[in-house]
């Protein structure tokens, strides 16, 4: 399937600033911007936004630092655009333009900022780090390993089907069957299944399956 093709939390490899910053303060700077939209809203709505369409701008300005394609800027807002209209057209209807345009701007910046995090950070230290914060949780019963493992199948399940999709999609339309829901999904659930059993067996011989439950031998 193409959908191995397609990649979520892509690293990019490089050599910038955000390339060589560390996890933590990566990380602090997506809270700051996440904090900085959100928080904005409750100031005024002229001083929010300002505050958001600086932000907006910085992020745009941080993709260019980090070396990252346009073309993937593009990307990660294309996938929100109808999500983004309907959006607005609501909050111009409830609270007027300034409104709509902050909103609409927060979630692009903190999108945006979340890109630039995965694209300059391998995978690898995403679920170090992902697993560090687990950590302090183990005296509660918390997995930091099995935490980071679920986060690195969800990244990989995830393109798998977006992939999976598309493909049915174009075999499809190929056969004319486009207007065929059969067609388009079914295809898709069979693929997913063996995709998850191929997953689930590869874990068992690894000993990497369900843990064992009290009293179990």
């Amino acid at each position: 399937m193409r959908g191995h093709a397609h990649l979520v939390a892509s690293y990019i490899a490089g050599n910038s600033p955000f390339h060589r910053m560390a996890l933590w303060r990566k990380a602090v700077l997506l809270l700051a911007v996440a904090v900085l939209c959100l928080a904005s809203p409750a100031i005024s709505v002229t001083l929010g936004v300002i505050i958001t369409t600086a932000v907006l701008i910085a992020a745009i300005a941080a993709h260019g630092v980090a070396g990252l394609p346009w073309g993937r800027l593009w990307r990660a807002v294309r996938i929100m655009v109808v999500f983004l209209v309907l959006i607005a057209a609501y909050q111009w209807w409830q609270h007027g333009p300034a409104t709509a345009w902050q909103v609409v701007a927060a979630i692009v910046a903190t999108v945006l900022a979340s890109n630039i995090l995965t694209a300059t950070t391998p995978v690898d230290e995403l679920l170090d780090g992902l697993g560090a914060v687990v950590r302090p949780l183990e005296r509660f019963g918390a997995d930091p390993e099995r935490f980071s493992l679920t986060v690195a199948l969800m990244l990989r399940s995830i393109p798998f089907v977006i992939g999976a999709f598309s493909d049915v999609r174009d075999a499809a339309r190929a056969r004319g069957l486009e207007r065929n829901l059969m067609a388009r999904s079914l295809p898709v659930v069979i693929a997913t299944v063996g995709y998850a059993r191929a997953t689930g067996e590869a874990l068992a011989a690894r000993g990497l399956g369900d843990p064992e439950l009290p009293g179990e031998q």
